[in-house]
């Protein structure tokens, strides 16, 4: 078997046992969507987005790395983000950073709404 054929394989059996996961179990009190304020979004997290929307269930998206750019430039990355994946306005999509703890606060903040801490 060649490697690209058994990288495919695996994707799909992830994405089966992902999209089971969330859509099965009844006891997900928040979904928490992590990606990369550095990068562009990927295929892969829309199609992850898109898992989380669909399941009904609440999420919420964080921005990590947020320390590794310039913070004049986070507001910025968080609306190329909020196009790409073509987010509402009403849904939470927060830039984080766990290094510097920077916008620790907000996080927890949103986190703490939905689960029992």
């Amino acid at each position: 078997m060649d490697i690209v054929r058994c990288l495919r394989e695996n994707k799909k059996k992830y994405g089966e046992f992902i999209e089971e996961y969330l859509f099965s179990r009844e006891n997900i009190s928040l979904i928490i969507l992590i990606l990369d304020i550095r990068h562009k979004v990927s295929e892969n997290d829309k199609l992850m987005y898109e898992y989380i929307k669909n399941t009904n269930k609440p999420y919420l998206i964080i921005a990590n790395k947020a320390d590794k750019i310039a913070i004049t430039k986070v507001d910025s990355a968080i609306s190329d983000m909020r196009k790409d994946l073509k987010i509402k306005p009403e849904e939470i999509l927060i830039p984080f950073s766990s290094e510097r703890k920077i916008y620790i606060e907000n996080t927890w903040n949103n986190i703490s709404r939905w689960s029992e801490i």
